[in-house]
């Protein structure tokens, strides 16, 4: 892993399934963080069930919003090579590329703050607010502070503007950038 000086901004042209995935999780989070705060406590438990399901897509590939979008006819970007549609929707778990780890980090921080404002205080759900509000910032702009942060330390994406591979050993033997 060598580290990044360039900002990294994913792709924004089209909605394709993992955009809308972090677009409609950020406003479960926002949702669920409001009435968490101001209706009842134990609404924190829906935003545990969306860390416990982002650590489960970076595990495991599996994503259950992300099938429901296949279903529904919109495109992968992260799918498994072997990917069709009619075919059970996963995103490629051959490595720990950046965006996967942007997963497992935002389940386990959603996790760790929904405990904390249950058991501490519930301050901590300013943190779950705000993984929630820059998640839509994220579908909408495609800049993320997480995923500069870790592309700055060398995590290496799989996603990159314009769809064109970042590293010259994903470009596939054909020449056409992967996606």
């Amino acid at each position: 892993m060598s580290a990044h000086s360039r900002m990294y901004i994913v792709p924004t042209d089209r909605w394709y399934i993992e955009r809308s995935v972090w677009l409609i999780a950020g406003c479960v989070l926002v949702a669920a963080t409001a009435l968490a705060a101001l209706v009842h406590p134990l609404w924190v438990l829906a935003i545990v069930a969306s860390g416990a399901d982002s650590i489960m897509v970076s595990l495991t590939g599996f994503c259950i919003v992300g099938n429901l979008l296949a279903r529904l006819g919109f495109s992968p970007a992260l799918a498994r090579k072997d990917w069709a549609p009619g075919r059970l929707y996963l995103i490629q778990t051959d490595r720990w590329y950046l965006e996967r780890r942007i997963y497992l980090v935002v389940g386990f921080n959603l996790i760790v703050a929904s405990t904390l404002s249950l058991l501490h205080s519930p301050w901590w759900l300013l943190f779950t607010g705000f993984v929630g509000g820059a998640m839509v910032w994220f579908a909408a702009t495609g800049f993320c502070i997480m995923a500069n942060g870790l592309y700055w330390l060398g995590a290496e994406p799989r996603l990159a503007p314009g769809g064109a591979p970042q590293r010259a050993d994903e470009m596939p033997r054909d020449g056409r950038a992967a996606t």
